[in-house]
């Protein structure tokens, strides 16, 4: 078995400042990392370096908008400098700037590879994180997520919980992009209809087989696990109880 490597996506704890407090209990659990997004780094990626540093957490991936890739590569660049990273994730793309047709989506992975020509040659990766909007059928039948992934060096943060809420297969989902696959972002569905917390709900406590998965991943090209609930009313709790199922899934407990 792999020996991975467990992380926790910040914006998990977005709600409830301030960010010294969340450092310190990722630390305290267990946690070998974090995954900065752009409003838990802002304008000073260096200062939570070094809190990250002073904590013991590594930063092997962090959330840089698409937007900034777009206008100013230098700064993206910059800021991946400065937090040490390993992959510059591409998170999110507002549903007014999403292509309508397979064209479009084309375009737009055309544009990512581009971006990690430039960034390769700064030693850094390139991946994008989905949600459920890139497994929606297009006119043409095919779907955005095929389009994004096509170009040279574009890598895939694969977020598993966005792929079952779109109705697909996260295992087929692994087998296909599984070289690609720079990390995963460990998220679980609570069961259908659930209203607390969005239906998100603590990794091991929804509807998703992680036992299942866990030989897809481990023939992945990535040793990166993720954990991150778009929504917790407590989220320490969420981060100790999913660190606690998937360290004993992972064999790490």
């Amino acid at each position: 078995m792999k020996k991975y490597r467990i992380s926790f996506q910040l914006y998990s704890a977005r709600k409830f400042p301030p960010i010294e407090a969340h450092i310190e209990a990722l630390a305290a659990i267990g946690f070998d990392a974090v995954e900065p997004f752009g409003g838990a780094y802002g304008n000073d990626p260096a200062g939570l370096r070094k809190k990250l540093d002073a904590a013991g957490l590594a930063c092997p991936t962090a959330h840089v908008a698409l937007d900034l890739l777009d206008t100013d590569r230098k700064a993206a660049i910059g800021v991946a400098e400065e937090l040490g990273l390993e992959t510059v994730v591409v998170p999110y793309l507002v549903a007014e700037k999403r292509p309508a047709d397979a064209a479009g989506w084309k375009a737009l992975g055309a544009r990512l590879a581009e971006h990690a020509a430039a960034l390769a040659e700064k030693g850094f990766k390139l991946a994008w994180h989905n949600h459920d909007f890139e497994y929606a059928a297009l006119p043409d039948g095919s779907r955005p997520i095929e389009h994004l992934l096509t170009g040279k060096g574009v890598g895939f943060e694969a977020d598993i919980g966005w792929i079952a809420r779109a109705g697909k297969d996260a295992g087929a989902e692994i087998a296909t992009y599984g070289p690609k696959i720079a990390a995963f972002h460990v998220k679980d569905l609570a069961p259908a209809g659930t209203a607390v917390d969005d239906g998100w709900t603590d990794i091991g406590a929804g509807t998703i087989d992680w036992k299942a998965l866990l030989p897809g991943i481990e023939k992945s090209a990535s040793d990166l696990l993720v954990f991150e609930h778009d929504n917790p009313s407590d989220w320490r709790s969420f981060a100790s109880r999913s660190f606690a199922y998937v360290s004993k899934l992972v064999g790490r407990a």
